[in-house]
């Protein structure tokens, strides 16, 4: 395609954040940056200045003296940033004091409720006074079993404040994956619905907390929060109390011990299907800076936007959500099924709440254009001006769904980037135009290049997705490996000193990204190595297909591709189906994309964040175990991939 689908008027750049930023680098610390390809150069040829304008520019909050911004900067990992400064999260994110709207919750049935940062300033000291009468302080860890509610974010902040680690979990897991990542960390307290509502369905907790704390014996007590109102005893935990019983009324005014730099803040988790979860430990002010580079400056977010995504506690885009109370934005928390009572309910939210930055994930508007859902035909969307997107590669298609049948005149971001680092390597910009199934630009301050199989940056071609030096918010480690083995062993293996994500990737002339798909699920036919996102994009323009999920079948020396669709109610797999998925495919990519098998299958295995898990498939069947089904969503599908007769067939 030769035309953008979206260019930023003259008065949207004018009033960026980013152009501000740009005028102020210059004047400031480098003449020569005139423009948003000068500024990234600069970002990552000087990354130590760079990162102190952000700073600067942002306001944030600390104490101690910059002296040297990086120590060790030639190391990965092993680099150390400003660490002459010490600092408090949650101030930083509390720095607003006044009425205007910190966050609005909204969910399937429950009225909604307005937060003012006023009152968010008075319950986060409430519930710190009570945490450290508890005994909470700086590195014991505070856990949450919770939804996408402003609790959640309450007892974030208390915990934080106080120096303590936060880690959080959505409450539609097990008791096996919840043990699995708290049973790591030990945490002291565990805060806890009574229930969750999902679907026009609701779910019951109490009798998972029961035997979450048999098996995780270093929580002390369990903060349990009424989401619907009612309130059974829970004589039967003992150690638990109800939320409005826990916390102090008359609390003293909040105090803000500073910590290092580095100082844990938030323990995530690897959303793997191969083993137990890793514990992936991210520090206090990398993921301040960061997140705050990203959403002043690539979201252009402001004091007077509100911004929701969809998300649950589980997912590193609550953390990444929650940041904005730093910018002094409204957060709204949407808490139950996008797809509850219909598919319209996140756009009524827009309309109702003027939403004006919208997340959600590529699966979410690949459903909808499924659906048929038109929201441009069913509601206003005025105060829409960004639509993000992540989780998964959003496919050309989608880009065409969003500005026919969403919003013409809006920035569609797709974005990039993980758990393992807690922000983007790749995301939008409000300065510059939208390409046809291309991520805007690489973030500003990382040095992300395209590493073919020997090691050399690349670009126009398919290759490993790399960052080449160090960044702020690299995890500080993994829990419980105090040596950094496993941590080194995660990233640094395949390229030694280079950040290897495991994204497989093509940068294009636009200076944009392609990804293709997690490269330890590329499909390897004849020594040719495939994205499976090129195959989506096609296997998803076929009507009668709503699914699908592509896999390597290993057999006489050589990998077979094999692809799994999920069809329309009704739709029946026959040779003519079959053959138009085939030509789809050859047509539109080359004869080694052609799937050796195509097979129907019910549902797909999903991780929590929606996911599809090739990984999971590829190891059934082959008879592999996959241990750590707790990460997915449904993980009763994988046993539709078990023993198919037609994989033992030529």
């Amino acid at each position: 395609m030769t035309e953008a689908l979206w260019r930023p008027s003259p008065e949207r750049i004018e009033r960026a954040n980013l152009s501000r930023f740009i005028r102020f680098v210059q004047q400031e610390y480098e003449p020569d940056v005139l423009d948003w390809y000068g500024l990234y150069e600069f970002s990552i040829r000087q990354p130590q200045r760079f990162w102190v304008a952000v700073w600067e520019f942002c306001g944030i909050r600390a104490s101690g003296s910059f002296g040297e911004v990086l120590l060790d900067g030639d190391r990965m990992p092993g680099a150390r940033w400003f660490p002459g400064v010490r600092l408090n999260f949650a101030q930083n994110l509390l720095r607003h004091h006044d009425d205007r709207p910190a966050l609005i919750a909204r969910g399937e049935t429950v009225a909604p409720r307005e937060i003012s940062y006023a009152e968010l300033h008075r319950e986060v000291a409430s519930l710190a006074a009570a945490l450290r009468a508890a005994g909470v302080g700086a590195g014991d860890r505070v856990a949450g079993y919770m939804p996408n509610i402003p609790e959640t974010v309450i007892a974030m902040l208390a915990a934080t404040s106080l120096g303590a680690i936060w880690s959080s979990t959505s409450p539609d897991f097990g008791v096996s994956g919840v043990v699995d990542r708290f049973g790591q960390i030990e945490p002291k307290i565990l805060f806890s619905a009574n229930a969750y509502r999902y679907g026009g369905k609701r779910f019951e907790l109490l009798s998972k907390i029961g035997e979450v704390l048999s098996r995780i014996p270093s929580i002390e007590r369990v903060v349990m929060v009424s989401t619907d109102g009612e309130r059974p005893s829970l004589s039967a935990l003992g150690k638990a109390v109800w939320w409005d019983a826990f916390r102090i009324p008359d609390p003293p005014p909040l105090e803000f011990e500073h910590f290092p730099f580095d100082h844990p803040l938030y323990v995530l988790y690897s959303s793997g299907t191969t083993g137990v979860p890793k514990c992936i430990v991210h520090g206090a002010g990398g993921t301040l800076i960061q997140h705050l580079k990203e959403l002043v400056l690539h979201t252009d977010l402001r004091r007077e936007d509100r911004i929701v995504y969809y998300t649950t506690c589980g997912w590193m885009m609550w953390n990444w959500l929650v940041s904005s109370l730093a910018v002094g934005a409204t957060v709204v928390l949407y808490d139950g099924s996008p797809f509850y009572p219909d598919g319209k309910v996140l756009w009524d939210l827009v309309d109702a709440d003027g939403i004006t930055v919208f997340g959600t994930s590529a699966k979410y508007l690949a459903a909808l254009e499924k659906a048929g859902v038109k929201p441009r035909e069913s509601h206003r969307l005025s105060t829409l001006k960004t639509i993000l997107s992540t989780g998964s590669p959003l496919l050309p298609e989608s880009f065409d769904y969003v500005y026919r049948d969403i919003k013409e005149r809006v920035l569609l971001s797709s974005i990039s980037g993980g758990t393992d680092i807690i922000s983007c390597f790749a995301l939008g910009n409000p300065l510059l135009p939208v390409w046809r199934g291309e991520l805007q630009c690489r973030g500003l301050g990382m040095k992300v290049e395209i590493f073919d199989e020997e090691g050399r940056s690349i670009r126009g071609a398919p290759g490993e997705l790399v960052c080449t030096a160090p960044f702020p918010s690299m995890p500080i480690g993994f829990w419980n490996d105090p040596e950094g083995r496993k941590y080194r062993a995660a990233y640094f293996e395949r390229f030694p000193g280079v950040w290897h994500h495991g994204d497989y990737a093509i940068l294009t002339e636009h200076d944009g990204l392609i990804i293709l798909g997690r490269s330890d699920a590329t499909l390897n036919p004849g020594g040719v190595r495939i994205g499976t996102a090129e195959i989506y994009r096609q296997v998803e323009q076929i009507p009668e297909v709503l699914e699908a999920v592509a896999v390597g079948q290993e057999r006489e020396g050589d990998v077979r591709v094999v692809l799994f669709v999920r069809l329309r109610e009704g739709v029946v797999l026959d040779e003519a189906l079959r053959e138009r998925i085939r030509r789809q495919i050859r047509e539109n990519t080359t004869p080694r994309h052609v799937p050796a098998k195509i097979l129907a299958v019910p549902d797909v295995p999903r991780t929590k964040s929606g996911k599809v898990s090739e990984i999971a498939v590829r190891e059934v069947i082959h008879a592999r175990p996959v241990r750590n089904t707790e990460a997915l969503a449904n993980p009763e599908a994988l046993d539709f991939f078990r023993d198919l007769p037609e994989l033992a067939q030529p």
